[in-house]
């Protein structure tokens, strides 16, 4: 079977990670992975994290003295994948570690990219209060009307998703702020994506890191891609039901 690196960015979610980590280990029970925390944190996370890794050789940490931004944690988190699929998801666990399974199963079908969706039958944002709704809601419209990459995409703007290594070899990613997704659909090698439903979970510690910066950014990074990133006209999109998913399993027997 293909390894599976989860690539996880962190900043101060020391009371997150281990729980993350067990919920990971259930969720791939008879699938091999490895999870690479690329840490930024000025709390005790290292910390956690390096327990958590000399318990289980299959997690990893890089901690980052003098970098922040969530983009360069994960390209780093990138080039220190030895996976054939590798993930990014986040650590607070509002992306729910069962997603992990139906979106390797989803690469074994064929995909290139797999992108759980809170948009399609199936899913929901409920984890997001009014105003984060309604930030998502304007970048996804902005991503949309701006990347035509972006359009066959119900939710473009999410921090979740899985993808074949050779969709990012020789990519040019130059990332800023959080949207790592929208820099991997506008510069990767793909053709195929299947999104599966998935359900948005609220987060049980810590703090949201959004912020007006962060707004900033995305638009600094759409305004540049809209300018260098290619046409992806080909692309199919494929949406699985969560029945698709339930066959996907019992054909796979995983």
């Amino acid at each position: 079977m293909k390894l599976l690196s989860i690539v996880v960015p962190t900043f101060n979610e020391a009371e997150n990670v281990g729980n993350l980590a067990n919920q990971i280990d259930y969720a791939l029970r008879g699938i091999p992975y490895e999870i690479i925390f690329v840490d930024d944190s000025r709390d005790d996370t290292p910390y956690v994290i390096e327990e958590l890794a000399r318990q289980d050789d299959r997690i990893r940490l890089f901690h980052r003295e003098n970098e922040t931004g969530l983009a360069t944690a994960v390209l780093k988190g990138f080039s220190l994948a030895e996976g054939d699929y590798i993930a990014v998801m986040d650590a607070d666990l509002q992306h729910p570690p069962t997603i992990l399974k139906p979106m390797y199963l989803a690469l074994e079908y064929g995909a290139e990219i797999c992108i759980p969706s809170r948009f399609i039958p199936g899913g929901s944002d409920g984890g997001l209060g009014p105003y984060r709704k309604l930030v998502s809601w304007v970048a996804r419209y902005i991503g949309k009307a701006s990347l035509t990459c972006l359009r066959k995409i119900s939710d473009p703007t999410s921090g979740l998703f899985m993808f074949r290594r050779e969709v990012i070899d020789g990519a040019r990613l130059d990332p800023i702020g959080w949207k790592i997704m929208i820099e991997v659909l506008a510069m990767g090698h793909y053709t195929r994506v299947i999104e599966i439903p998935y359900k948005f979970q609220a987060r049980p510690a810590g703090e949201s890191k959004l912020s007006s910066k962060v707004t900033l950014e995305y638009l600094k990074q759409v305004r540049g891609l809209r300018r260098t990133a290619p046409h992806h006209q080909r692309t199919q999109v494929v949406r699985f039901t969560n029945e698709r998913i339930k066959a996907l399993e019992r054909e796979y027997g995983i």
